[in-house]
């Protein structure tokens, strides 16, 4: 379990090892605003912080108990494409956002019997500034987007920003997005940009305000823990 001091140690090392922000937010499952902040605290020298700036309330999952294990992982993507098996009837593609969802995606396309593509998010890119300025793309190594119907996958929604991304993506290359799936939502999103959004679990439900779980049961696997101010734990 790690507490906020942990998530700020590996933040250092990820930046040392020359992530950018984006890259970190998504190593460590948390948004781009909390990545800049684990950062900023493990720097050798501090930045100086904005008279306006606060502590971000977040939320950080560690779902590597299944993520580091083959059988697990394919536990859970069976689940997963189970809650997309009467979505659309024509869908032939499955979309993975990279790096998390593409495992994820990889075991759902085989599940529904598609083909896959992975998507790189943009905030991979991002440091610091306005996201708005860079782009995503789709690896050429996988399959083509154009005219399919499509399913979308990742690990985590945070905010919904790189799932909308994703969804408007595919879009631009031709493709219909009809369902995304997660592992875990922290925020609780029924659709995004009118395509429905299903999870396996709410990150919310670990801390027991609320609960959307999958098979009536909740998923217990993933550990969700508050990322706040640093003095407390997780």
């Amino acid at each position: 379990m790690k507490n906020v001091d942990d998530l700020i140690r590996s933040a250092e090392e990820l930046a040392e090892r020359g992530l950018s922000k984006g890259e970190i937010a998504d190593e460590l499952n948390v948004s781009r605003e909390t990545a800049s902040w684990l950062v900023e605290r493990g720097a050798s020298t501090p930045q100086p912080r904005p008279a306006e700036s606060a502590d971000p309330h977040d939320i950080h999952v560690d779902w590597s108990a299944v993520s580091r294990d083959p059988a697990r992982l394919t536990y859970v993507g069976r689940a997963m494409a189970d809650l997309l098996s009467k979505q659309g009837e024509a869908v032939d593609l499955t979309v993975g956002i990279e790096k998390a969802g593409t495992p994820l995606a990889t075991v759902l396309a085989q599940e529904l019997e598609t083909d896959i593509s992975a998507y790189v998010p943009r905030k991979h890119q991002w440091e610091d500034g306005d996201i708005e300025d860079l782009e995503g793309t789709f690896s050429r190594n996988f399959a083509d987007i154009r005219d399919r119907e499509c399913y979308v996958v990742d690990d985590t929604v945070t905010s919904g920003t790189t799932m909308g991304e994703a969804i408007a993506a595919i879009r631009e290359q031709g493709g219909e997005p009809v369902a995304a799936v997660v592992l875990v939502d922290k925020q609780g999103v029924d659709a995004l940009d009118g395509v429905p959004v299903y999870s396996l679990d709410l990150a919310r439900s670990a801390l027991g305000t609320r609960s959307r779980p999958y098979g009536g049961a909740r998923c217990r696997s993933p550990r969700a823990k508050r990322v706040g101010a640093r003095q407390g734990p997780l």
